[in-house]
């Protein structure tokens, strides 16, 4: 059970320092407000971080650059996800040494996944002493506090190896458009051996249902229509503390007033119930696609990479839901050139993707994460091997993606117009339901909207199509 009153405190003592900073500022209503600009990397929940930074950043009396050059404040929001993401993060903040020699007010900071590894995060701080601050993923809410200090010449440092409590009520600055994320859960227990998410973004902590409700009602009230439930694993929502399943969680979301799509990941394959595919089914408001990792097609790497499922098992997924719902699209992850994979588990995993036909995949080579268990394994694979491979890989999904796309042809189906390609003639386009993109001829007032959309053809990723008179 989460500590309300502590949860309180902790926000007051936030909103004490939002007030503080804006006065540390300056600002006067005819003067020009200082400027932040966020640089963000990696995942979906990252980027919603991101609007959470720009809200408290707002709130403390910044507004938005339009660009890094013309900002008084630059943060990077980092991840630990990809290969070479370090050197990429270290890269970009050590450009900024000579606007910040000309600049001394300049204030830098660097903050996410990333510097949640601490010795990662010391390291940065102590190579670029023009950092003016640094925090890990269990500090963003602490955010004004830091500014305040390093207004007043301070540098600050806070990477906290616990997450604590969920922090509510924290201010967003949402993207324009009518699709919202909304955490559900933050965290993960599952420690695949590959994985370095469970070290930075610490244990499953599930939010109340209400607050998530509560959430999503507003954000309906304000015009947003699709909301992205996310969480490492949300399958798991609710199991740490007692509370209601995600299928219920997704059965009340339904019910909200001016909510027309719900989408969410990532799904675990071993802990997706039959409950969760019945109300995927059911419920009109859900998505007809589902992202579903399985990494591996192979239960020799599946069991060195601690998935916790068989071949057999996510196979038998697939099919239960196809049957509940044969319009379903299915998308995945998939890892090449994991410890040890001999050129069998490598052509398993070939077949899995030929015998499941995924909409789309997103492939990586392995590449080993510190801490990981993965990452001290024997027969580490050669990286031109790993690269042969994945363009192997990549070019069968290819093949797959194209053929999923073939069945749409002819067809109709509701788009929701995410935005305008204008570089030739007016190129509408947006995703179906079932996650499938489509690009279309029309108006750029169309943006926002939902419209019936006839299928006349297909690209490489993408389906081509015309407004249904």
């Amino acid at each position: 059970m989460h500590n309300d009153k502590n949860l309180h405190r902790t926000y007051e003592t936030t909103l004490y320092a939002q007030a503080d900073t804006a006065q540390a500022l300056h600002m006067e209503p005819s003067e020009r407000a200082a400027r932040y600009y966020i640089v963000s990397y990696g995942c979906q929940m990252n980027a919603h971080d991101s609007e959470k930074i720009a809200g408290l950043l707002e709130s403390c009396g910044y507004q938005q650059a339009d660009n890094q050059d013309s900002a008084h404040l630059i943060l990077f929001n980092t991840c630990c996800v990809r290969e070479h993401a370090e050197k990429r993060v270290f890269g970009n903040v050590g450009a900024l040494k000579k606007r910040k020699d000309e600049d001394p007010s300049l204030i830098i900071g660097v903050c996410g996944c990333m510097m949640q590894q601490k010795d990662v995060a010391e390291r940065l701080f102590s190579r670029f002493p023009f950092v003016d601050f640094v925090f890990g993923t269990h500090s963003m809410h602490q955010l004004p506090q830091m500014l305040r200090h390093v207004l007043r010449g301070e540098r600050q440092f806070l990477v906290f190896e616990s997450p604590g409590e969920v922090i509510e009520g924290l201010p967003s600055k949402r993207m324009q458009g009518v699709s919202a994320s909304v955490n559900v859960m933050y965290g993960c227990n599952n420690y695949c051996s590959y994985c370095i998410v469970p070290y930075v973004r610490g244990r499953e902590r599930s939010r109340e249902s209400g607050m998530i409700l509560d959430e999503i009602a507003a954000l309906a009230k304000r015009g947003y229509t699709e909301i992205q439930l996310l969480g490492q694993n949300v399958n798991s929502y609710g199991k740490d503390r007692g509370g209601i399943p995600f299928a219920q969680l997704l059965q009340m979301a339904n019910d909200i007033d001016g909510i027309r799509r719900i989408r969410f990941m990532t799904s675990h394959p071993k802990d997706l119930s039959d409950a969760l595919i019945e109300s995927m089914t059911a419920l009109p408001h859900v998505c007809d696609h589902l992202h579903l990792p399985v990494q591996s097609g192979s239960d020799r790497i599946q069991a060195l990479m601690n998935r916790g499922y068989t071949r057999a098992y996510y196979l038998g997924l697939v099919e239960k839901l196809k049957k509940a719902n044969p319009h379903i699209e299915l998308t995945t992850d998939i890892i090449v050139g994991f410890p040890g994979e001999t050129d069998e588990d490598y052509r398993q995993t070939l077949s899995l993707i030929e015998e499941v036909e995924f909409s789309a995949a997103f492939t990586f080579m392995y590449s080993p994460r510190a801490g990981t268990s993965a990452a001290s394994m024997p027969g580490q694979i050669p990286a031109a091997l790993k690269k042969e491979r994945l363009l192997e890989l990549n070019a069968l999904q290819q093949r797959q993606t194209q053929k999923t796309n073939a069945h749409y042809i002819g067809t109709i189906g509701e788009v929701l117009v995410e935005g305008c390609d204008q570089r030739r003639e007016s190129l509408l386009y947006g995703k179906l339901s079932c996650f499938k993109m489509v690009y279309f001829p029309g108006d750029p007032s169309l943006v926002g909207t939902y419209q019936t959309v006839y299928i006349k053809s297909t690209k490489s990723n993408s389906l081509v199509g015309e407004l249904d008179k």
